[in-house]
């Protein structure tokens, strides 16, 4: 699953109490939730207000949090399943524990209580909202879990870009609105092709690992190579859908400030060519499209509310 590159929450050995809570917080990555899985909802719920005139706040919180539960369970299960199958001590089996049983029955109990708040939500926004529930949860437990693992039957990335592109934005939106948009199925564009991006990226340093264990991800079947060149025309359609918004008419005008998140795609592209053999080196290039992805999407929807206030 996509790493962020952040220092682990430090440990406090006079609390002995916080000690379980750091460990939660250290598997399930909170940083990810921050820019994968916070990012698309905000733009669903900006899509409802900005373009639809619609906010409901209390609906907008509920979903928060189930959104916040789905992502503990997603990270718990990555942990876990990854570290059963070796995927990241390949090489050096000794560098990290195995991680404890604890941490997979964490998961089940986030996606059960996420199912939950989906079921709750369903009762206020009909039909969809089960639906929306049901594809992204099949998505996340399966995502390296048994029996299907989608990231090793080569659908991993093409299920990270749905879950965090069309099926959470426009869950988010229906959550407000009640109704479908096709002008909001084009806008989860930019965080469903960007997050897809980044998934490609993170996993050219991992290509030998990948491969050994298994996963049929797009780098092991096209090589670190050609891996740079697919992320890097993924990243370009999402930062495009806005262009192609605009000349439809379906997108206010100010969204093209999207546009200026295109330098960090050339920064990212630019040191991956280069380094993209040697993993050590190759952080740059993961960073540059992490903070890509957050500043797309993050001006787009910030154009979406300026158009309603303006």
């Amino acid at each position: 699953m996509i790493k962020a590159v952040v220092a682990d929450p430090p440990h406090f050995d006079s609390k002995a109490g916080a000690r379980p809570l750091l460990k939660v917080f250290s598997v399930v990555r909170y940083r990810f939730f921050l820019y994968a899985g916070l990012l698309p909802y905000l733009l669903g719920a900006a899509w409802a207000y900005g373009v639809e005139r619609t906010f409901r706040p209390g609906i907008f919180w509920t979903g928060f949090f189930g959104i916040f539960l789905s992502v503990v369970g997603v990270e718990s299960f990555n942990e876990y399943f990854d570290s059963r199958m070796g995927t990241d001590r390949v090489f050096n089996p000794e560098d990290e524990d195995p991680i404890p049983d604890w941490v997979l029955w964490a998961g089940i109990a986030a996606f059960a209580a996420a199912a939950s708040v989906g079921l709750y939500l369903a009762v206020a926004g009909g039909w969809p909202i089960v639906l929306y529930t049901l594809l992204g949860g099949m998505a996340a437990v399966f995502y390296v879990g048994p029996p299907i693992r989608w990231v090793y039957r080569g659908l991993g990335e093409t299920m990270i870009g749905l879950s965090y592109g069309p099926w959470m934005t426009l869950g988010s939106l229906h959550l407000q609105t009640g109704r479908f948009s096709w002008g909001a199925l084009l806008a989860s564009c930019v965080p469903g092709f960007l997050i897809m991006a980044l998934a490609v990226v993170n996993a050219i340093p991992d290509f030998h690992q990948d491969r050994l264990v298994g996963k049929r991800n797009i780098v092991v079947r096209v090589g670190r190579l050609n891996g740079v060149k697919v992320y890097l025309f993924l990243a370009a359609l999402g930062l495009l859908a806005p262009v192609l918004g605009v000349a439809l008419g379906v997108f206010p005008p100010a969204t093209l400030v999207t546009l200026l998140a295109a330098p960090l795609l050339f920064l990212s592209g630019r040191e991956a060519f280069v380094t993209y053999d040697t993993p050590r080196d190759f952080i740059g290039a993961v960073r540059f499209i992490v903070v890509g992805y957050i500043a797309g999407t993050s001006l787009f929807t910030l154009a979406l509310l300026v158009s309603r206030w303006t």
